[in-house]
């Protein structure tokens, strides 16, 4: 019979704040959006663009669901035609170490997978991800 151990980490904090930040991140083109927008304010069409494969609709919605969330500012500008600019508030600013970590561990998984060290993810399931 196994012998059964103890968890020597201890019961998760309450309400789980683990839970929140993945939560949050795990929206799909989440952590692309923050990762653009770390460094400096971008425009809409700018951000289209550094996405990529993004439609219109499905950028706005992320948008609005991390401005509702307190995670960017949006600001409109008074220009001819106006313009609409996208910051991260103090809390969005917080997450950029942890992208820059996420992306450091992905590199590594990347480099494993190409010695043959890990089984590749399957394109098919990694496009999904950002679909």
């Amino acid at each position: 019979m196994i012998k059964h151990r103890p968890n020597k980490s201890g019961p998760a904090p309450q309400g789980c704040p683990l839970e929140s930040s993945l939560k949050l991140l795990a929206g799909a083109w989440t952590p692309k959006i923050l990762w653009y927008l770390r460094t400096e304010p971008r425009r809409f069409g700018d951000l289209k663009r550094d996405l990529g494969n993004i439609s219109a609709k499905v950028l706005t919605t992320r948008l609005k669901e991390l401005e509702k969330r307190g995670v960017i500012t949006r600001t409109v500008m008074h220009t001819s035609p106006p313009t609409v600019e996208y910051a991260l508030t103090a809390l969005g600013h917080k997450l950029g170490p942890i992208l820059e970590a996420i992306a450091e561990v992905g590199g590594e998984i990347s480099k494993m997978e190409a010695k043959g060290m890990l089984p590749k993810l399957a394109k098919e399931k990694a496009e999904a991800l950002y679909a």
